[in-house]
């Protein structure tokens, strides 16, 4: 392997499904980028994913959907977490599940309180007693998914998972079982070709 290789070219792990493949390669193609990067914690990265240039891409947004959705427990009422990483795969996601027999309701968490109207931080159809799960795009440490679980809670409703698109840390898990939650990823950062850069 030469340091000219795409993530693409690379020697990557065969993944359980077509359709997952199909989704890696989408984010190979239209999400990755490798470079000199600072991530939001201050710290360099040889890479980079905006995974919005997959989920919000007409041909790759029912694979999202489904790869999320199959890591959503049966009795979850509702989907959602800190905007905007949350907020297109919560959406698309429970479009998909109603049309799939199952409704879901989604949701987005503000990143301030509303000081204004009926206040709050949840914006969407979030009720009180809702089983939630906290969703996100990316997530390097998990930080915006507790944050978001944390709101989920204030707002009298119950998370109980988290769940991402891509983990490119590694982490999120342990700091979601301090909390009592499983974190669960539709593809990690070796999935794509990287190692974890969590910490």
């Amino acid at each position: 392997m030469t340091g000219l290789e795409t993530p693409s070219q690379r020697r990557l792990p065969r993944l359980a499904s077509p359709a997952l493949e199909s989704l890696r390669e989408h984010l190979l193609l239209h999400a990755v980028r490798e470079g000199a990067f600072v991530l939001k914690s201050g710290r360099p990265s040889s890479w980079f994913i905006d995974a919005k240039q997959t989920v919000c891409r007409p041909e790759a947004m029912l694979l999202v959907a489904e790869a999320v959705l199959d890591l959503v427990p049966d009795e979850v009422t509702a989907i959602g977490g800190l905007t905007m990483g949350a907020d297109p795969v919560a959406f698309v996601t429970a479009a998909v599940a109603t049309v799939r027999g199952r409704p879901l309701k989604a949701f987005s968490v503000r990143k301030e309180e509303k000081r204004h109207g009926p206040g709050g931080r949840v914006a969407g159809a979030l009720d009180q007693g809702d089983v939630v799960v906290v969703t996100e795009d990316t997530v390097t440490r998990g930080t915006s998914l507790l944050e978001a679980a944390r709101a989920v809670r204030a707002a009298g409703a119950e998370p109980v998972g988290l769940v991402a698109l891509v983990d490119r840390g590694g982490t999120a898990a342990a700091m979601a079982a301090e909390e009592g939650l499983a974190f669960r990823a539709v593809l990690t950062a070796p999935d794509l070709g990287f190692p974890f850069e969590g910490g």
